[in-house]
């Protein structure tokens, strides 16, 4: 569910746009100014390469859309909103920085900031020692960019722990948000009806169709439950049985750790997770809370380490996932590109809401895959399924 619902419901003006541009000026092609090198990682839409500068040396991040991948002219209007809505909060310490720009005739390519410290979840399964006011010390952070963006009338949509990495392997690196590739400029009192988001982040009113900026802080508030627990609070085998568990709205506060969490950490989940938005805290009032504000009330006692297992299991669940759509994702043709969703439906053929190795060796075939049996078998190995 991580796409714009409407981006991919139409396929007009498909012929015309094969030559249509998005940067508002030509400019030169990205060759002649950095080195393209390593793949880093794959987005729905986008592949992020290492890039090197040819006059200074430097490293960089590159993301590249391919056009083929922009089926109408929506599609094109929001790879324009991403790259204005980077530049708009580039000067914030903790959001990724944009270098520059650069566009031809088969792809649109970003050049940012390469955060080479990692993802959030893997930085606190690798150090170990984990408490509750590290806890609050990240949820801070997070929070400080989502009041960055609402005080400059920008919603973000998709906050989750993938989308935020630290920018050095150092001790004191700085934590970055990453992604906003579904984020929108909003005027105050706006709201929106599109579905999209990451099924176990969205907040209710999103799934009502009827939401505005207090859903970037539900967001948060379910990111700060997984930082603490290890699981997510709104849990399902399965996509609709997760937004169901959403609109129910039930929070989880008897089995472990949360007997053994500060009641302060409790009490502003409860306030980050309010189902009425309209009394839900905001990103200023979440960072009044005492929990954020007085460092003596967040413990400093680690955390049952059974929340760091869980933590690293949730995280190479969705890696895994990731990956094996990806495979698939490749494989396809230019009209079903964006339908990963359809795809996870495919292989999982059951309905389960996981996919056993017989599924994703199945669903693999179908798509022409050339993995071996034993390459499926190292993918399944690598986590289980929930």
């Amino acid at each position: 569910m991580a796409a714009k619902s409407s981006s991919s419901s139409t396929t007009t003006n498909v012929v015309t746009l094969k030559a249509a541009w998005v940067l508002p000026q030509r400019t030169q092609n990205i060759r002649e100014v950095y080195e393209v090198g390593r793949k880093l990682g794959q987005g729905q839409f986008g592949t992020t390469f290492e890039c090197t500068r040819r006059a200074s040396g430097g490293k960089f991040a590159c993301k590249s859309i391919p056009k083929r991948k922009l089926l109408c002219k929506e599609d094109y209007e929001d790879v324009w909103r991403e790259i204005q809505i980077m530049h708009h909060l580039s000067e914030h310490a903790n959001v990724v920085r944009i270098e520059g720009t650069y566009e031809d005739s088969t792809a649109v390519h970003l050049v940012m900031e390469l955060c080479e410290g990692g993802e959030l979840f893997d930085r606190i399964v690798q150090k170990g020692h984990y408490s509750e006011r590290q806890a609050a010390r990240l949820i801070k952070t997070i929070v400080e960019v989502v009041e960055a963006c609402h005080s400059l009338g920008v919603m973000h949509r998709d906050l989750k722990p993938e989308n935020f990495l630290f920018d050095t392997i150092d001790e004191d690196a700085k934590l970055k948000a990453t992604d906003f590739g579904l984020s929108v400029f909003y005027k105050p009192g706006e709201s929106f009806c599109d579905v999209v988001g990451s099924p176990y982040y969205v907040a209710p009113e999103v799934l009502r169709k009827l939401y505005g900026p207090e859903s970037d802080v539900w967001s948060a508030g379910v990111i700060l439950y997984i930082l603490l627990s290890g699981v997510p609070p709104f849990w399902a085998e399965s996509e609709p049985g997760i937004f169901r568990q959403i609109l129910l709205g039930k929070l989880d506060f008897h089995s472990e750790p949360w007997p053994s969490i500060s009641d302060s950490a409790k009490d502003l989940i409860r306030k980050m997770l309010d189902q009425n938005p309209k009394t839900r805290l905001t990103a200023h009032e979440v960072l009044r809370h005492p929990w954020i504000v007085d460092d003596n009330i967040a413990p400093d006692k680690p955390l049952d380490s059974a929340v760091l297992s869980r933590l690293k299991q949730f995280s190479a669940m969705n890696k895994l996932k990731k990956m094996a759509l990806r495979v698939i994702a490749e494989r396809l043709s230019e009209e079903e590109i964006g339908g990963l969703k359809e795809l996870f439906k495919m292989i999982d053929t059951d309905n389960s809401g996981t996919i056993t190795f017989d599924e994703l060796k199945d669903g693999l075939k179908r798509v022409g895959s050339e993995l071996m049996e034993s390459e499926i078998k190292d993918l399944m190995d690598a986590v289980r399924f929930f």
